[in-house]
């Protein structure tokens, strides 16, 4: 991202359990052997970092407090530096949120991601896959982040939305600038809002005159509870929602679930000797990689896991930590491809669980079958490195593979 300057550092973190900081690098490059410390120390650690937040650590504190609305607001939904006034120019409904406006909000986006739904767009989606993986395949090696799952989602969600795919490496720029840059750099996150707002609200415009049959069109028409068109404001936010929402996270968890393919042969030759297995896999590595952590609010004093946690903080709501919960799941730090029982968090719990959890589910689903089919041997390139996204969505942003069978 040559345009946009990295984010500025904070102290490096020397004692985890007191003084825990997400965008550490240790944190970015192997959560896992932290969380568990954490997890050993208390169910809920807390740090003055961030004007103040705590961290769940257990899969249990996790959901008490996805599931409680009173005392945890998610008007706030990134742990960040600052935490500016609210207002509906910042808001992206349903995810910010709270009941009782969240309901209503929310069934408005169910509909356009229904399992019927994406059904229809798989034959799209199968097409980007192998439009993407031509574009490499001869070349016997690829980063696999940077050419092929970073494209996926956004090029679905640019479909869906009715807005060029050619537009994706703008829609890119702006999710790294509001969920990476934004966390320390309050000005990177205003201009990408600006600049999102500005684009759809262009598309907005010309669909007064010539209505489509997209996202966009289906959210102008849609009404509230009154009967009454939605704000724009509430079509901006939702519309901004949706790009944000429907692309990192996904182009995350294919990523991390192909770096694990490519470091684990058994369970590709598995795969592929048992496509069948695909849907439950998908399960496992959403659990394994989960690559979305929220934030919540406190808005009024109460007590966690017989913690208690104070009002005018945040909450680091770490999905990924609570799957790798040994007391939830057993052998929660291996990767077990058909595991049967598998009730993870990987799309949130409570009332904002994911609306497209349908759509991401289709995606990791196509894009690990059609990337199988075309190139079943793949490895880590020894030359490259592997490098992790900072904050609060955890994937692969580079993926250096060689493709084929070791010479």
């Amino acid at each position: 991202m040559s345009d946009v300057s990295p984010p500025a550092a904070h102290p490096p973190v020397t004692d985890w359990v007191n003084d825990f900081d997400h965008t550490d690098p240790q944190w970015t490059e192997d959560p896992f052997p932290i969380w568990e410390e954490l997890r050993a120390a208390s169910p809920v650690v807390h740090t003055e970092r961030f004007l103040g937040c705590y961290m769940p650590t257990t899969y249990e504190a996790v959901r008490e407090i996805a599931n409680d609305t009173e005392h945890f607001s998610s008007r706030r939904i990134i742990v960040r530096d600052v935490r500016p006034e609210i207002t509906s120019r910042n808001a992206a409904p349903p995810i910010t949120s709270d009941p009782p406006a969240h309901k209503p909000a929310k069934q408005l986006l169910l509909p356009p991601f229904t399992p019927d739904a994406m059904k229809k767009l798989e034959p799209r989606m199968r097409a980007i896959c192998n439009e993407l993986i031509d574009g490499f395949i001869a070349d016997g090696k690829v980063d696999a982040a940077a050419r092929y799952s970073k494209y996926i989602p956004v090029r679905a969600i640019a479909h869906m939305l009715g807005i060029p795919e050619s537009d994706s490496d703008l829609f890119i720029k702006w999710i790294h600038m509001i969920l990476e840059l934004g966390i320390k750099d309050e000005s990177k996150l205003l201009q990408a809002v600006q600049e999102m707002s500005a684009y759809f609200g262009a598309h907005i415009e010309a669909r007064k005159d010539k209505p489509t049959d997209d996202l966009i069109s289906y959210l102008m028409n849609a009404r509230d509870k009154a009967g009454k068109p939605l704000e724009e404001s509430h079509v901006l936010g939702s519309l901004r929602l949706l790009l944000i929402a429907g692309i990192d996270t996904t182009w995350s968890a294919i990523g991390s679930s192909l770096w694990h393919l490519a470091r684990t042969p058994v369970d590709r030759e598995r795969l592929i000797a048992e496509p069948e297995m695909m849907p439950t896999a998908v399960e496992e590595l959403l659990r394994a990689f989960s690559p979305v952590t929220m934030a919540r609010e406190v808005v009024k004093e109460t007590t966690i896991s017989g913690c208690p946690v104070k009002a005018g903080n945040m909450v680091l709501l770490s999905f990924p930590a609570a799957n790798r919960d040994p007391k939830m799941f057993p052998d929660a730090d291996k990767v077990v491809i058909d595991r049967r029982e598998n009730r993870h968090a990987a799309f949130g719990l409570g009332i904002h669980r994911c609306v497209g959890s349908n759509l991401a589910r289709m995606e990791m689903q196509v894009a690990l079958e059609e990337w199988l089919k075309r190139i079943p041997d793949f490895r880590l390139d020894p030359a490259g490195t592997v490098t992790w996204s900072q904050g609060t969505v955890r994937g692969p942003r580079q993926l250096p593979f060689l493709l084929g069978k070791a010479m």
